[in-house]
């Protein structure tokens, strides 16, 4: 079976260029077939600042009107995933730049109020995983912005870690599956005053623990939980690693690695 790594590029590295040169330098060196899925960093919060549009967060979280999606659309869909496309022809990979919409790549619905109305949200619904297969087959190396569509033919802000775990998933049908999260730090880590109290392996169980006596918390939770539904969905292997450490951390496994309950 072929062997593909999807990974996932935190908004923090795209909002250092140099991080990000390094990055796509060791991205591009992966072998075999690789997808890549971006944030979108502040880059949105600065242009919609440019252009008087209100950023509001909760939790981290941003909320999306319509002023908004219109921003984030042309930032993550435009700006940022074009200069990353740019920047991986310059090396050696040939990417071609997508959001959800693209093929139908990813559909997805529209968030239902609750507590908070995040407003033009998507939850992603469905994955065309023969469509990524084919752009592979041709050499095409798939570059997501977090953006997907719905069945009305909107455009929805979509989180990226969400689009990570969902297309791993569906891409199980066709390859063995490696999915890593990347980001500013060197994995997880047991005191986030520390940057090397690497938690080298997680469990669902030892999850649960951390979870409970609060060492894991706050934005870490949903980055976490979207990986372990991949794993319990024949995802094989799951790491969060630093930005820097990606080849290290998918041929010896640098970062913190998931992995299932022994039976």
């Amino acid at each position: 079976m072929n062997t593909l790594t999807v990974i996932k590029i935190g908004g923090n590295v795209i909002d250092n260029s140099d991080a990000l040169k390094r990055f796509l330098t060791g991205f591009d060196t992966l072998p075999n077939d690789k997808i890549l899925i971006h944030g979108g960093g502040k880059v949105a919060t600065q242009v919609a600042e440019k252009l008087g549009v209100q950023t509001t967060m909760v939790e981290g979280r941003r909320i999306t009107d319509q002023p908004m999606l219109d921003v984030v659309t042309m930032v993550y869909g435009g700006l940022v995933n074009k200069q990353i496309v740019a920047q991986l022809q310059a090396l050696s990979t040939n990417a071609i730049g997508v959001t959800g919409a693209d093929a139908g790549l990813v559909l997805s619905k529209k968030r239902e109020i609750g507590e908070i109305d995040y407003g033009f949200v998507g939850d992603v619904v469905k994955v065309n995983s023969g469509q990524i297969q084919y752009f592979l087959r041709q050499n095409l190396t798939p570059v997501f912005a977090p953006l997907t569509f719905d069945r009305t033919g909107a455009i929805l802000n979509t989180n990226a870690d969400t689009m990570a775990s969902s297309i791993a998933v569906e891409m199980v049908r066709h390859n063995e599956v490696t999915l890593v999260y990347c980001f500013e730090k060197k994995g997880v880590l047991s005191n986030p005053d520390d940057d090397d109290s690497v938690i080298a392996e997680l469990t669902p169980a030892s999850y649960a623990d951390y979870k409970a006596t609060g060492v894991i918390n706050k934005g870490m939770i949903p980055k976490l939980d979207n990986a372990f539904k991949a794993l319990e969905n024949g995802v094989k292997r799951v790491i969060i690693c630093h930005a820097d450490e990606l080849d290290k951390a998918v041929t010896e496994g640098a970062g913190t690695v998931l992995k299932s309950n022994p039976n």
